[in-house]
């Protein structure tokens, strides 16, 4: 099963690189994030003559997750479901095949003293909650998505100068470890120790890509049995040398599923 990961910012802006990219690459599931879409205007016509299923949840200019399959999903939620705001447009599940899929859009927070930036912290404590709900660690679960966290200072290209940054604070990044703590193994690096390895290039600076200045916060997790049968995973930088492209890149892992209940 080839699974992939991928922040649109605008689905429909970006539909022919996606479509390009399918084309080529054939996933099994996609897990897209900033959709910035109402469900009623999501271009789901050309994903289905791609060969997928679509479950999606939108909004205009905003946020908004995807989930494409070849396989039909099951058991579809959308949004949190422990009483606090929802945040339908940030969290699609699904079960494909054998494979639980839990596809987030976690909140970026803005700045580390603004009130964004602790709901992003209590996110990842919820979402915590979320998977003790719904699973357990010996099931074959995948996390996927945009987290808006760097977890360690290779995964910037100038960590050094990101201190209060609210994707590298020393506060979310504990939050996001206790998240993790729950089970979850990181795909990439399970299979790609090296520094240097970004799924995010900001448009804001100048030849980003071409000198290599990003950072790595889209990610693909699996809990521990699911990730020992990860058999690759690839930074696809296709996607971001497109014309008129998304600010982030597609991160895809392999898995080999079978035996899987």
């Amino acid at each position: 099963m080839k699974l992939a990961t991928f922040n649109v910012n605008s689905i429909r802006s970006r539909m022919g690189i996606l479509l390009d990219w399918l084309a080529a690459n054939r996933p099994d599931v996609v897990c897209l994030q900033e959709t910035k879409v109402v469900d009623a205007d999501f271009p789901l016509e050309p994903i289905r003559e791609a060969g997928y299923h679509a479950v999606y949840c939108g909004q205009k200019s905003y946020n908004g997750v995807a989930l494409l399959s070849r396989a039909e999903p099951t058991g579809v939620r959308f949004g949190m479901d422990d009483g606090g705001p929802a945040d339908e447009t940030r969290l699609v599940c699904a079960k494909v095949g054998p494979i639980h899929v839990v596809n987030t859009y976690v909140p970026q927070g803005r700045d580390i003293e603004h009130e964004m930036y602790r709901y992003k912290i209590e996110w990842f404590a919820r979402l915590t909650k979320y998977f003790d709900r719904h699973f357990t660690p010996r099931q074959p679960v995948v996390w996927a998505g945009d987290f808006n966290i760097a977890p360690e200072p290779m995964d910037i290209h100038n960590a050094s100068q990101q201190a209060d940054h609210v994707c590298y604070h020393v506060d979310v990044r504990t939050a996001f470890a206790k998240t993790m703590e729950w089970g979850f193994m990181d795909v990439f690096r399970k299979h790609h120790s090296e520094p240097g390895q970004y799924t995010f290039f900001d448009y804001r600076q100048k030849d980003s890509v071409e000198r290599n200045r990003g950072w790595r916060v889209d990610h693909i997790m699996a809990t521990r049995s699911l990730a020992a049968k990860s058999t690759g995973a690839v930074i696809d930088m296709t996607p971001r040398r497109a014309e008129k492209p998304s600010d982030h890149t597609v991160l895809m892992a392999e898995f080999d599923v079978g035996g899987i209940l």
